[in-house]
């Protein structure tokens, strides 16, 4: 995948009308409200939160070894997480996901497939864009935000399936995925294929 490429973002299956009204402006998210005509001609005010989109990358390394991370947020406990975060306002998503991964791992990739994008909820105006990021490479120490205590937790292929079906895994736009590869072996080849 070229670096610089742009990557168009998906339109929502539910987008928010231009009529919409912002009717709070938050640090992350914005909630907009609208008037919508239902089917018996009533008219019921319609409401949409919208928040920054976000990338998760899957860092896969030489050795065929996945990078997870082991995380803890105040107020949140601890976690595991493919490295992930939020999209800078003004930010190309390649960008992002470049600046997440080695922020949170110090690691580079010498390619980034775009395995998928999805917008996880319908009330809120969100992509998440998923990356697999071949040929990792230790570049520098990672540098987590101030609110981010990280631990990086190397694991196989199987392993990386097996999260599907841990409570603490976070990356839950990954677990269908992740759990049809696991009892599927047609879809554990398919994944494998594109993973390595």
């Amino acid at each position: 995948m070229n670096f610089n490429m742009k990557i168009e973002r998906p339109k929502s299956a539910q987008p928010i009308p231009p009529n919409a009204t912002k009717v709070f402006k938050g640090k992350i998210f914005d909630v907009y409200q609208w008037e919508q005509t239902l089917y018996d001609g009533t008219i019921q005010t319609f409401e949409k939160v919208k928040r920054p989109d976000t990338v998760v990358i899957i860092p896969v390394l030489d050795d065929k070894m996945i990078l997870l991370t082991e995380q803890e947020q105040p107020g949140r406990g601890f976690f595991v997480d493919a490295p992930s975060g939020r999209i800078e306002e003004g930010e190309e998503v390649m960008h992002a996901a470049q600046r997440e991964l080695i922020e949170e791992t110090g690691y580079e990739a010498a390619e980034y497939v775009l395995w998928k994008t999805e917008q996880p909820l319908s009330k809120i105006e969100w992509v998440v864009y998923v990356f697999i990021a071949k040929g990792c490479k230790k570049v520098t120490e990672k540098n987590p935000d101030a609110g981010e205590k990280i631990s990086i937790k190397p694991v196989s292929f199987q392993e990386f399936l097996e999260q599907a079906k841990n409570k603490q895994f976070r990356a839950k736009e990954l677990v269908a995925d992740l759990l049809e590869a696991l009892y599927d072996e047609a879809k554990k080849e398919e994944l494998k294929n594109l993973f390595y």
